[in-house]
């Protein structure tokens, strides 16, 4: 028999299904949001309803867009040729806060991790190369973590779907520590790791 009232474990349960919440802190925001105020909570679940509702991915980057392209896509002022490769939306947002990029983006949506069965058919590698094969596009930087997952996604994008092309492959410079994620990089790092950018081959 459950504890709590029926819509509390349910709450409790799709909360934990969240990335990075745990069954504690499942409890915790739910409880939370029990005693919160009525108002308070319609506007979150107003909030998620509307999110969902209006926002979807662009498709051309998959970079989250209003309409069927992100604005940084619609942009004509964009550098047409560079196009910087990111695991997820929040990157973006951190690297345009550095001011040291003008080209455009392309989000994988993830990493390859085959620990957890993402290979790169479930990522937007393929459609990266559709974008390289019939867009004006010269140089392409790869722009994922300096960790495990994301040095072996950069290096299969690089030497199995980028190397047929005479385009330029750049990696981020360093600058960036090794496990670190971008989403946490001050701005001065981010930027001077653009700047430096190195070859791939």
């Amino acid at each position: 028999m459950s504890a709590y009232a029926k819509p509390v474990e349910i709450l409790i349960d799709e909360l934990g299904r969240l990335p990075g919440i745990g069954p504690k802190s499942a409890q915790r925001i739910a409880f939370h949001l029990l005693k919160a105020d009525a108002v308070d909570a319609r506007r979150l679940a107003d909030a998620i309803v509307t999110m969902k509702e209006t926002v979807s991915f662009c498709e051309r980057c998959f970079n989250v867009a209003e309409s069927a392209e992100c604005d940084i896509c619609r942009d004509p002022r964009r550098e047409q040729g560079v196009v910087c490769v990111v695991e997820e939306p929040k990157d973006i947002s951190a690297i345009e806060k550095t001011g040291a990029f003008r080209g455009r983006y392309h989000v994988l949506q993830g990493v390859i991790n085959m620990l957890e069965g993402i290979g790169p058919e479930q990522l937007r590698i393929k459609e990266l190369a559709l974008r390289v094969a019939s867009e004006d596009i010269t140089e392409v930087i790869l722009c994922m973590n300096p960790n495990i997952e994301g040095e072996t996604t950069a290096a299969f994008i690089a030497t199995k779907i980028l190397q047929p092309f005479s385009i330029t492959v750049t990696r981020l410079a360093s600058g960036l520590p090794v496990g670190g994620d971008l989403e946490y990089a001050d701005e001065l790092t981010l930027g001077r790791a653009i700047e430096g950018r190195q070859h791939l081959g």
